[in-house]
């Protein structure tokens, strides 16, 4: 079966994505393969309209609404290939269905690679924290660290002193130069040195961490610095161009178009800054982009 438009990935950038074309009156299919990347987050927040509400339920809701149009149609499952052929993309999916469409717009999000620390991956989404826009407010002003691996801790560690008294736990051979220290100092961060060896707390809680010289200091939530790769070969099956960022690649992407004529992409596999409004906006801008490519291969054929 041919659609006019095929949106991979199915969190807050592939339904934003699906919204634009389905009232565009356009035949939409969303392959989702049930695996959004905030499924550890207990809340949502900074949402507008959508603060505090689970992440699942936003993306229920969401689709609820898409049923509503005859023209979108879900396809749960894993898309395996994706391939250029006559007239648009061919998709295989993991059971062996193929299916074909004249656009491609993919959100295909991002897979976490995390520092291996004892606790700390058990407590990711709830205690251990990467956006403090997403989830610093709740931390309610208690003591806050950072686990610095990578120079660009020292941006976060500008910004948490408004949530909490914060700590730096600095990797080896990690280092800030003079200008940093000198914030990190006026924002009253306090720096150590020794390294991580375990979280402490009762279940998803964080009370504190153990250092390597047996020394324990107390924090009720830790931001770390994960390493993202983009949660699906199509990237590299399509020929996208790729832009490499603090964590990791991404898809280079400019309003949602990508290197390659027909295929758009939009979410946390396409940016630097991971947050859901901004992945629900390039949701948008990338379903608009692709509506206009159908429009003009219309025109001119």
């Amino acid at each position: 079966m041919k659609y006019d438009a095929v949106v991979v990935g199915g969190s807050f950038a592939g339904l934003s994505a699906a919204m634009q074309l389905t009232r565009a009156r356009r035949r939409v299919l969303l392959v989702d393969a049930g695996k959004p990347r905030n499924r550890f987050a207990e809340a949502s927040h900074g949402f507008l309209g959508q603060d505090g509400v689970a992440p699942a339920d936003i993306l229920q809701l969401g689709l609820q609404q898409l049923a509503r149009y005859p023209n979108f149609t879900l396809l749960e499952g894993e898309a395996a290939l994706a391939e250029r052929c006559l007239g648009g993309f061919r998709l295989a999916m993991a059971d062996g269905a193929v299916i074909e469409a004249s656009v491609l717009v993919l959100a295909l999000g991002v897979t976490d690679t995390l520092p291996s620390i004892p606790g700390l991956a058990e407590r990711w989404g709830r205690t251990v924290l990467h956006c403090p826009y997403c989830h610093g407010y709740e931390i309610g002003g208690g003591p806050i660290g950072i686990l610095a691996s990578s120079p660009l801790a020292a941006h976060q560690g500008s910004m948490l002193p408004d949530w909490g008294r914060t700590t730096m736990f600095v990797e080896p051979g990690i280092t800030f130069d003079e200008e940093q220290h000198a914030m990190l100092l006026a924002r009253g961060v306090v720096m150590e040195t020794e390294r991580v060896v375990e979280l402490i707390g009762e279940g998803e809680q964080l009370e504190a961490v153990r250092l390597a010289d047996g020394r324990v200091v107390e924090i009720h939530a830790l931001f770390a610095q994960s390493k993202v790769s983009i949660s699906s070969p199509f990237a590299s099956q399509l020929g996208l161009e790729l832009e490499e960022g603090p964590q990791g690649l991404h898809i280079k992407v400019q309003m949602g178009v990508t290197s390659q004529p027909g295929v758009f992409a939009a979410g946390d596999a396409t940016s630097p800054m991971h947050n859901a409004t901004l992945a629900s906006a390039s949701g948008v801008m990338a379903g608009i982009a692709a509506h206009r490519a159908l429009i003009e291969a219309s025109l001119w054929p």
